[in-house]
């Protein structure tokens, strides 16, 4: 592993174990944190045959950040986000709509990176439609699992689920994935392009 690994994974490390310390309730830590803690074991897993660029490593670490401090405090208890909302007197923390614009974002760009480096489409113009049906596709069952969760333990997952007394908490959570993954196609694509071209010389 590289130095500039490395060094993203202890930060990661960092993040997680700074999370871990007196969360809000450990249910919640735990529901929320499980994605990158299993996003971390297959990256660490798979990393001698695929390593994914600097720009994609940064964001993930960026991703699991922001879910390890929405366990922390709970994505409606956000204490930065809490002070969003009383400054600007709105109705709720936004905290979670953050969480789901980067959901969107990253797994889009991830898939991108898949699809190039291991030419599975001959057609590259599919590509955009590929990233935002993978955001998609991962916002819908996250949903689908808030709602189970919900389902088998009542009130105790009432912090994961985090609607916050808005009933279209569901599909505005999927508007902002789907916003982050066209952010992802639009304003993303050639910055990962660059840092692909980076990533194949360095291999040559």
């Amino acid at each position: 592993m590289n130095r500039t690994h490395l060094f993203f994974l202890i930060c990661y490390v960092v993040v997680l174990l700074w999370s871990a310390i007196n969360p809000h309730d450990y249910l919640t830590w735990i529901l929320e944190s499980f994605p990158g803690i299993i996003g971390a074991i297959v990256l660490i897993a798979i990393y001698r045959k695929f390593q994914f660029t600097d720009l994609v490593y940064v964001l993930i670490l960026i991703h699991c950040s922001i879910v390890f401090i929405g366990g922390k405090y709970t994505y409606a208890e956000n204490p930065l986000f809490n002070y969003f909302k009383d400054q600007f007197h709105l109705e709720r923390n936004n905290y979670d709509k953050l969480g789901h614009f980067i959901q969107g974002m990253v797994p889009s760009l991830i898939m991108r990176e898949i699809l190039i480096r291991l030419e599975v489409l001959s057609r590259k113009k599919w590509i955009p439609f590929f990233m935002i049906a993978t955001a998609m596709l991962i916002s819908s069952c996250y949903e689908l699992l808030e709602w189970l969760v919900s389902e088998l333990t009542g009130s105790a997952g009432d912090a994961f689920l985090g609607t916050q007394g808005y009933i279209w908490d569901t599909q505005s959570d999927m508007l902002y994935a789907l916003m982050g993954s066209l952010f992802a196609v639009l304003f993303l694509s050639r910055l990962h392009d660059t840092s692909l071209k980076r990533k194949l010389a360095g291999e040559s």
